[in-house]
């Protein structure tokens, strides 16, 4: 029986030095071989490292692209400001007809238990929301109502300012803040004024925290007044949407100068 060669670490030193020389040799003799697999390496990498550039220009580019003027109500995609026209409504009667009874049934529907007094309502805060001036609206001198809301309409009349503060913007509309004229009105309030006012509703929407109105003739003004109806016609856009929209009923008070609104 033949016997297995071992092989010892001296025998592998030999084998591995021999081999390693051969290798030099061919390398000598034919350059090219070495040189077109360097050159693929290379064309490879290059290629990885351009991939890799794609990919990073792409992620820059991407974080560089100013997608909040593509979604802003005030600017177009290319940068540019909005200015869009003001359209209004053809008849405010038509456009806001919601009479009482229909509005009434949404204050009872959504609205809190009639508030007895301004005593009354302090103890109710939890049900109701102050909606003092902000930067969207301003409060008028409120002789028969208190600033107080079910969360429901805060937001709601909220939005209604905004869209409105919004709206003069893209039109390029001297800026006016809205002017709040009427809130939650107490069982005491209500008393007093259909003392002097018998067109006052003994179950008015105000006493639910539902309804408020928003003066169309008189406006706070931010940057300079308006003097004729645009504020109107841009106001009566905002609203006539929201209505659309089922969020609100709106009466149009000749006599009162103002939109009667409910939250729905």
């Amino acid at each position: 029986m033949k016997q297995k060669t071992k092989i010892t670490k001296k025998r592998f030193l030999l084998s591995f030095i021999a081999i390693t020389f051969l290798l030099a040799i061919i390398r000598l003799v034919f350059p090219s071989i070495a040189h077109d697999k360097t050159k693929v390496l290379s064309k490879l990498d290059r290629d990885s490292i351009h991939d890799v550039d794609k990919v990073d220009s792409a992620k820059i580019k991407d974080q560089s692209t100013p997608t909040d003027l593509k979604l802003s109500n005030f600017f177009k995609a290319d940068g540019s400001q909005k200015k869009n026209r003001i359209v209004g409504v053809r008849d405010y009667e038509e456009s806001f007809p919601d009479s009482q009874p229909q509005q009434l049934e949404a204050a009872l529907r959504y609205g809190v238990k009639p508030v007895a007094n301004r005593a009354d309502a302090e103890k109710r805060k939890n049900e109701l929301v102050y909606i003092g001036s902000n930067p969207y609206y301003k409060m008028k001198k409120l002789n028969s109502s208190i600033p107080y809301l079910v969360p429901r309409a805060a937001i709601l009349l909220q939005d209604i300012a905004r869209n409105f503060m919004d709206s003069l913007q893209t039109k390029g509309v001297p800026i006016n803040k809205l002017l709040i004229s009427s809130v939650l009105r107490t069982k005491e309030d209500v008393e007093k004024l259909r003392r002097y006012n018998h067109n006052a509703t003994e179950n008015s929407c105000h006493l639910y925290g539902t309804t408020f109105d928003i003066a169309y003739n008189k406006y706070a003004s931010v940057t300079r007044p308006v003097t004729n109806d645009t504020l109107k016609w841009v106001l009566s856009e905002v609203l006539n949407d929201l209505r659309s929209q089922g969020r609100c009923f709106i009466k149009h008070e000749n006599h009162q100068g103002c939109f009667h609104i409910t939250v729905r």
